[in-house]
């Protein structure tokens, strides 16, 4: 058996996404025309990003925002052979909570966009600009004077 060598992969949908096994990725997807989910909503979310952290993805940051979520995470290995894909995770943690919102929402329909926004961290330098991009979401948004006291912030800080 031969190792496993990353390979860079396109796949173009409405937005091009390139894949490179071993990557950190800057993810961002939305709700369905905007639709502002509330803090309930905003919990099933949170806590969906999370469940799979350390098992097939690993998190770094992310926040959960009333309209969108904004993720920098790193695909873990699936088997010897493959990683774990941006499709499979975040089809994960969108079907799931497109089930749970409606039932703490008056809201029966679509959830989420189907498309994503998602980027391939270069360097260290484009590391921090993004993790710093998502820590200030909330504040640059008025909903919290700090980021630690967002509600729907979560980062591995040590």
């Amino acid at each position: 058996m031969e190792p496993h060598s990353p390979s860079l992969k396109i796949q173009q949908r409405t937005l091009p996404h390139w894949t490179l096994d071993g990557s950190i990725y800057f993810i961002t997807f939305n709700t369905w025309e905007k639709l502002e989910l509330n803090a309930p909503a905003q919990q099933i979310v949170f806590d969906a990003c999370l469940f799979f952290h350390q098992q097939r993805y690993k998190l770094y940051t992310f926040v959960v925002m009333p309209d969108h979520v904004h993720l920098l995470l790193q695909p873990l290995p699936k088997t010897e052979l493959a990683f774990w894909s941006l499709s499979e995770i975040l089809h994960s943690i969108k079907s799931y909570t497109s089930r749970q919102v409606p039932k703490v929402m008056q809201h029966m329909g679509t959830v989420w966009q189907p498309e994503r926004y998602d980027r391939i961290i270069r360097d260290r330098q484009e590391f921090e600009t993004y993790w710093n991009y998502i820590y200030q979401n909330p504040v640059k948004a008025g909903l919290a004077a700090k980021p630690e006291i967002y509600a729907y912030f979560w980062c591995v800080c040590s």
